[in-house]
């Protein structure tokens, strides 16, 4: 069975490390590709602007409803959860959905939030990554996508620019990697290839 998703959820020195690991997913990735960068609530396109000069795959910011596309990256909007929804018995993609919902580990987006529902829509055709991180967030999401039959990946914390974040999730979760930074990306491509 193929992987369909990839989440990816980073905090603290999360622009640095997408930058490392994006332009090692190819443009025509069989897969779709989600990010929850926290940021703040104001924050501007600019941050699609910048990591779209690393990546071959188009990025761009996921919006209500929007149907879910293979080879494509999706950035979880400033200040709302980013979630996914299944498709319908007639063979319809999954979508996304918008919450402004209370933040989740002081966060809006919440990596636990998009984790926890692209777990539930996938199960064992999703792949979860938690980078860098001055927080526990994402943890519990990553646990979640573990036990619905996904595979956990987590950045080396020698390599993380804030190890919190991917010391929290491998404590609480039996990670299947822990990878250095660099590593992550030709090793999620040759995941998908084994698989696909």
């Amino acid at each position: 069975m193929a992987f369909e998703m990839i989440v990816i959820g980073t905090s603290l020195g999360g622009l640095d490390a997408l930058k490392v690991l994006l332009p090692g997913l190819p443009k025509r990735l069989p897969a779709s590709v989600t990010v929850v960068q926290h940021r703040h609530k104001s924050s501007d396109r600019m941050l699609i602007e910048v990591l779209q000069q690393y990546s071959p795959m188009l990025i761009r910011e996921a919006e209500d409803k929007e149907v879910v596309v293979p080879g494509r990256i999706y950035l979880a909007p400033a200040d709302y959860h980013l979630l996914l929804e299944a498709g319908n018995s007639q063979g319809h993609s999954p979508s996304f959905a918008l919450s402004t919902e209370a933040p989740v580990s002081y966060a809006r987006p919440s990596i636990d939030v998009l984790f926890e529902s692209a777990a539930d829509v996938y199960a064992e055709k999703i792949i979860g990554v938690i980078l860098t991180g001055a927080s526990h967030d994402g943890a519990n999401g990553l646990a979640k996508v573990k036990a619905n039959g996904g595979l956990a990946i987590v950045q080396e914390p020698a390599t993380a620019e804030s190890r919190i974040m991917p010391e929290a999730a491998i404590a609480s979760v039996g990670v299947d990697w822990i990878l250095s930074l660099s590593d992550i990306a030709p090793f999620v491509v040759k995941l998908l290839a084994v698989r696909c």
